[in-house]
């Protein structure tokens, strides 16, 4: 048996290889930990100042909770689907893959067409960015998720794109797995964001 066959594994991945696929998944884990941090700090700040410097329509006289919760409704389903992709591309089956991202960029699209048409209702009622403290940190902290939300699309849209391309496969399953990783960071941050923001107003 030669040194070639002895560092490949089972999955017909060598040493080098797991080392290097083993940095790469700290990389992932460290940037999303940053990530959290980011979103953390801003969540904080809004509970920090919450109640100050409400001159104007508030967030309380401006929120849909009924319709946000359909937006976020949607957003935990593209949660499922993306967990059928990367179950999907374990065992080869790349067409399903292909048809479950397709889902899950669709769902998660869909999401942000709620947060658009959301953010034109407050702006033609006057409640903008520099309305008050409550806005601002509603907007600065929406606004980033639902730009995570389109960065992860954008990712998942390039996955799908090099799978048509016939350069994805099971023994490349991580490719899946790490965009599915940010996605689930993006859906659970938002599972954080929707009761401090808006069941917390609705409690009222």
């Amino acid at each position: 048996m030669t040194s070639r066959a002895i560092a490949v594994g089972h999955d017909g991945m060598g040493h080098h290889d797991r080392a290097a696929l083993d940095r790469l998944k700290v990389g992932v884990w460290t940037f999303l930990a940053s990530e959290c941090i980011v979103f953390g700090s801003l969540i904080g700040t809004y509970l920090g100042l919450y109640g100050r410097s409400v001159s104007g329509p508030t967030a309380h006289d401006m929120l849909n909770v009924q319709v946000t919760s359909i937006a976020t409704f949607i957003l935990l389903a593209s949660s499922f689907t993306m967990v059928m992709a990367i179950a999907s591309i374990r065992q080869g089956k790349v067409g399903a893959t292909q048809g479950w991202l397709v889902l899950t960029i669709l769902l998660g699209l869909t999401f942000l067409g709620f947060q658009v048409v959301e953010y034109g209702e407050f702006i033609r009622e006057g409640w903008t960015l520099s309305t008050n403290i409550s806005s601002a940190t509603f907007y600065v902290t929406t606004g980033l998720h639902g730009t995570h939300v389109l960065v992860g699309a954008l990712w998942l849209g390039g996955v799908l794109v090099n799978s048509l391309r016939g350069r994805l496969s099971a023994g490349n399953a991580a490719t899946v797995e790490f965009a599915g990783l940010y996605w689930h960071l993006v859906d659970m941050v938002w599972m954080v964001i929707f009761p401090v923001f808006y069941l917390m107003e609705f409690a009222k």
